[in-house]
């Protein structure tokens, strides 16, 4: 099916290469190899002078263009003169210009690729059996889908160059890699099944028609499902020797083939004329061809002498040969079949006549059962139909079952062959000329050709002999043969030399086609086929082709081949139409074609006449077709083929995300579609490369929800600075986001500093109505080291700015111990504290952390908190009827949790974290001072707590991620308030100064920041602290100043009392929490909100970390303010 198809590569790495590492196509403009001494160096243009290093003048572009060639895609001969590896002589002979025009370039091959084995051997059957209206149909069907195809690859072909891979190029540059691949290897597949058709064609005719005696396993006395295999195994052994002959004679010599193609195009060409001169003498003089009928149903003619019972032989009535074949015995009293003496013998006349009128008696189809009588119509006969037929080897029987599907599937490889023309493009004088008129004129002539041939097929043709599929009624001769003229053995001969020819050429063709596949490396295991002989023969390809031929062979019936390669043909035509739709509907710039008879409506036509023929022709083979497409279109989006050819797939892309993203703008998403978007806040060292990648591994876990995915970083510096520092941090990014299976984009800011370029991310990442709605960002490391000041400071804005964004914010602590995306959790909790309701995110998380396979064994429990008025049955029932409500299966406890008093220890742990805040602010020392003078208060601090614990004797140990040795003994030293202390303030007031435990209370009645004042109730992070305490002395915690337990309430009296209330709460609660959840895989935990003003920072981080010490792993969860989760359906 297809002429000298040519691998278009010089070789892999080749200046043509259109794989092997080089995404882009190779190309004579902006940043190509040309010669620079082609450059002006004179001053006129020095304005210039700065982009002549990467953009060429336009003389040397000009020239460049003039050069450029596609010359290496050409015809087999320019490749071995280009590729041939003999000793260089001293003056290389040049190469000559591809000069073939339309007609012998384009036009004669589609016209020799067009007709085929289909015309010579099933074109009567058809006929006789669809009839001259169905047929007519089916014709029409076929040729209106390859005219609509061949008017989109016109279009296609003339935008630009088409080096060779014909339609696999055009395809696979307008659809992209995958489809381009996938269709390709149909084309491959159907190029080379057609091979196998026509040598089984040719060894029908040679052992039916021209040598019977050939035959090994001989057919001559069997009968039925017998003679049937016989007949398919001498095909298997023939059509065997035929392919592995045709195969040497391409390996050895293939441009013998193509310089004989003229001559099988001179056979069918004469076939084809000797038909229509046939038709013309039958209306002058029609040729004796009779038929033998016993009533109705035809005769075998090698079964009869004479057509008639019994013969007049001197005045003696004698039994004929037919006689004998139906009785026991010559005597005219012998006992003979039944119908045989019901019925007469008539002879009617095979071919009778353009002007006879049989068109009217063969215009409707005569569709029939395998094994059946092929009878004629409007003869009675008398039929008895209590007895058995007998002798039905005697009769012309159906050999296989007949209907309109099948008839379309076994038709359409006639009218395949329009892209013979295309696949030379490298050999025309002017392709984008020649290609759209020789090809359309091609489809034109054999078009008319066959609606004509069918009509007077219809008209000439007794209706019996049409549906002779073997010619077994008119002597054994192919049936096309009986109305040509001057003899049947012009068509005979014609048509085997055709079927020869054509055979030769899919076995030129295919090997070339996978050779071009293979060298453009979008399939890895194919990338051996593109290597071959020294002169670029693809010897690989051609050896598994002819293995897959071999398949063809092997199935041996020409009925059941046809369909086979008509499913992939038409699947390549269905994506050459699609191609071109999407091309003119998506408005391209660079879509251009010169052939301006086209439109998207006609490519569509196309596409959908395709589509419709695959499934019209064989449901079952067209799904399979498509499941190899399939596979080979995900096979090669899994192997990920870095492939960019401007292709229409992309372009169809960027125009559906363009139409969602204005959907998306309409308003916000629904709680029911709400799903985490997530933007993944990380840092960079100073070789770019990523400090926390378990950041990664938990957002690729969390995203059951399939939400979009954006990490970002920033990095410090001026854009004209350090833009090539942020390309290799972004690289970084994508690399890392590659191996942590994280599908999202990256997106890496420069700014002056850190905090500014964080805040950037955050206001701008995303596009439209496509924006992050979560932001996932580490807790800080290290942070009451004074050299990370700066880093919990920035921590702490990004949780005022995604407050102020109503973004929700998740922040996972030691994020070193949270499992990599290769863990698995066979067993254990994942625990959620939820304290306040937060839009549902705390229930929400969970889920989609179940879904991926780390955490698909953990199972769920929610915790909740009761205080002294709730309820608590009352609130687990709720909550059970809740979680019920949204289809989340966990377990459920109410935690109560009763308003205790205030101990010591949460006084001495509040003055402690305002001592270190006062001396971070106040103290203007150098890193090695601060150190010190932090140690020193740390020491104090512990042996003022000792002192007062001593008769408790309890301590915890505190998991403190990253945290220095010169900061773990405070950390140890943090121990959670024993509810059985001895209670120095009772709630539920706990600061009221008439306390009856506490003779003086901490704060004076009249103190501006008393509960009792107006704004008591109200104060934030920093609010309450006295003027007093402003002027806090650090050395008032010096261990020689140390009191006993009551001697230090003036050292309380100045601090906050809402800073008191809140260490109080997270002691309390870190204290539930580390009982009911220490064993936890992982704690999900509302987060507290950010202090309102600037000054409450430090005091903040020590409360987060009062909270979650002694837990391994913690998810602080901020809502951002919607719900996420909803009962509804």
């Amino acid at each position: 099916m297809l002429n000298n198809m040519t691998d278009g590569e010089e070789g892999e790495g080749g200046p043509n290469s259109q794989g092997d590492g080089n995404p882009k196509e190779s190309s004579p403009f902006i940043n190509s190899s040309a010669d620079k001494s082609q450059q002006h160096d004179g001053n006129a243009m020095a304005l210039f002078e700065e982009e002549m290093d990467t953009s060429p003048m336009v003389s040397s572009l000009l020239s460049s263009l003039v050069n450029y060639s596609n010359l290496p895609t050409g015809s087999r001969e320019h490749e071995e003169a280009e590729n041939s590896e003999e000793a260089p002589r001293p003056s290389k002979k040049p190469v000559k210009a591809p000069q073939l025009g339309t007609l012998m370039g384009v036009y004669l091959p589609c016209i020799q690729n067009i007709f085929g084995v289909i015309l010579f051997l099933r074109m009567t059957w058809m006929v006789g059996t669809g009839g001259v209206l169905g047929s007519f149909i089916i014709v029409f069907m076929c040729c209106s889908t390859t005219m609509l195809t061949a008017i989109s690859m016109s279009a296609i072909a003339t935008n630009g160059v088409v080096p060779a891979g014909g339609s696999y190029y055009m395809i696979s540059r307008s659809l992209g890699p995958e489809f381009g691949g996938a269709v390709g290897i149909c084309f491959y597949l159907g190029t080379t099944f057609a091979g196998a058709m026509y040598i089984l064609g040719c060894i029908e005719i040679l052992l039916i028609y021209i040598v019977p005696q050939m035959a090994i396993f001989k057919i001559e006395g069997l009968e039925g499902p017998e003679a049937e295999l016989a007949l398919l195994n001498n095909m298997r052994v023939y059509g065997t020797i035929v392919l592995s002959f045709m195969s040497l004679v391409v390996f050895v010599g293939v441009k013998y083939v193509n310089k004989l193609a003229l001559v099988f195009l001179a056979c069918v060409i004469l076939s084809i004329v000797a038909v229509y001169a046939g038709v013309i003498k039958t209306a002058i003089d029609p040729p004796v061809f009779p038929v033998c009928l016993l009533g109705n149903r035809t005769l075998l003619s090698k079964g009869y002498d004479v057509c008639a019972k019994f013969v007049e032989v001197d005045n003696e009535t004698v039994a004929t040969k037919l006689w004998r074949t139906f009785c026991d015995s010559e005597s005219l009293n012998a006992t003979c079949d039944e119908y045989f003496t019901g019925n007469n013998v008539t002879e009617i006349q095979g071919i009778p006549g353009v002007t006879s009128g049989i068109l009217a008696e063969n215009l409707f189809g005569n569709y029939l059962e395998k094994g059946m009588f092929l009878e004629k119509r409007g003869v009675a006969s008398d039929v008895n139909t209590d007895g058995a037929p007998a002798n039905s080897n005697r009769y012309v029987l159906a050999d296989i079952s007949s209907f309109f599907t099948l008839l379309v599937g076994i038709y359409f490889p006639s009218v395949t062959g329009i892209m013979a023309g295309s696949n030379r493009s490298g050999d025309l004088r002017d392709a984008q000329k020649s290609i759209p008129i020789g090809t359309i004129a091609a489809i034109t002539t054999t078009s008319i050709v066959y609606m004509s041939t069918v009509v007077l097929f219809g008209a000439c043709i007794e209706g019996v002999v049409l549906r002779d599929k073997f010619g077994e009624g008119v002597s054994g001769n192919l049936v096309i043969g009986t109305l040509a003229w001057p003899s049947p053995w012009v068509i005979v001969f014609g048509s085997f030399f055709s079927t020869c020819g054509a055979g030769l050429q899919s076995l030129t063709g295919a090997p070339r086609l996978l050779q071009a596949i293979s060298r453009d490396g979008i399939i890895p295991f194919l990338r051996v086929f593109g290597h071959g002989k020294a002169n670029g023969e693809p010897t690989w390809a051609l050896l598994l082709t002819a293995c897959i031929c071999e398949i063809g062979i092997i199935i041996a019936s020409l009925d059941a081949v046809a369909p086979i390669l008509s499913m992939f043909f038409l699947m390549c035509y269905m994506f050459v139409n699609l191609a071109c739709a999407l091309q003119t509907l998506l408005r391209t710039p660079n879509w251009r074609p010169r052939f301006k008879f086209y439109h998207w409506a006609l490519s569509f036509l196309g596409m959908s006449l395709c589509l419709s023929l695959m499934f019209i022709c064989s449901w079952h083979y067209a799904i399979i077709a498509m499941g190899i497409a399939t596979c080979i279109y995900k096979y090669i989006e899994f192997c990920g083929a870095e492939k960019e050819w401007g292709d229409g797939i992309r372009g169809i892309s960027l125009s559906a995300a363009r139409f969602a993203l204005m959907r998306l703008e309409e308003g916000p998403p629904h709680t029911k579609n709400w799903r985490p978007q997530i933007l993944v806040l990380v840092s960079v060292d100073a070789e770019q490369n990523v400090k926390q990648p378990r950041l990664l591994s938990l957002a690729n876990q969390l995203k059951a929800g399939k939400g979009l995915t954006i990490v970002g970083t920033s990095v410090q510096g001026t854009f004209l600075d350090n833009y090539a520092e942020a390309q290799r941090a972004d690289q970084c990014l994508r690399k890392l986001m590659e191996t942590e299976k994280v599908k999202g984009f990256s997106q890496v800011v420069i700014s002056s500093n850190l905090r500014d370029g964080t805040s950037h991310l955050i206001q701008v990442g995303g596009l439209g109505g496509l924006k992050h709605n979560t932001v996932l960002v580490s807790w800080p490391r290290n942070w009451k080291q004074p050299e990370y000041q700066q880093q919990f400071r920035n921590f702490i804005e990004v949780v005022r700015e995604t407050t102020v964004a109503s973004l929700a914010l998740l922040v996972p602590k030691n994020i070193s111990s949270y499992p990599s995306n290769g863990e698995r959790f066979t067993e254990g909790h994942i625990d959620v504290w939820w304290i306040v309701h937060d839009g549902g995110m705390l229930m929400l998380l969970p889920f989609l952390l179940r879904q991926h396979k780390v955490w698909r064994k953990c199972k769920m429990r929610i915790f909740t908190v009761a205080q002294m008025d709730d309820n608590s049955i009352q609130m687990k029932k709720d909550l059970i009827t809740f979680l019920y409500h949204l289809r989340i299966d966990a377990a459920v406890e109410v935690v109560e949790m009763h308003d205790g008093d205030i101990s010591a220890y949460t006084y001495e742990k509040t003055l402690i974290m305002e001592q270190r805040s006062q001396i971070l602010k106040q103290m203007h020392l150098t890193k090695n001072e601060k150190e010190r003078e932090i140690q020193s208060i740390t020491d104090s601090s512990r042996g003022s707590i000792r002192r007062k614990n001593r008769s408790a004797s309890r301590s915890r140990l505190s998991v403190d991620e990253g945290a220095s040795v010169a900061e773990q003994p405070e950390d140890e030293s943090v121990a959670v308030s024993n509810p059985k202390q001895v209670r120095l303030i009772h709630s539920k007031n706990a600061f009221t100064p008439t306390s009856p435990t506490s003779p003086t209370g901490p704060t004076s009645p009249t103190s501006p920041t008393s509960p009792m004042s107006p704004t008591g109730g109200a104060a934030t992070w920093a609010d309450g602290k006295s003027p007093a305490e402003k002027g806090t002395n650090p050395e008032a915690a010096n261990p020689e100043a140390s009191k006993d337990l009551f001697n230090m309430k003036p050292e309380w009296e100045h601090l906050s009392p809402v800073d008191v209330r809140r260490m109080h709460t997270a002691m309390r609660l870190n204290e539930i929490i580390v009982k009911k959840s220490k064993e936890a895989k992982l704690v999900l935990l509302n987060m507290p909100g950010p202090p309102k003003n600037r000054m409450g920072s430090e005091n903040y981080m020590e409360f987060l970390e009062v909270l979650t010490e002694g837990l391994n792993r913690v998810l602080l969860v901020r809502g951002g303010g919607r719900e996420v989760i909803t009962i509804y359906s």
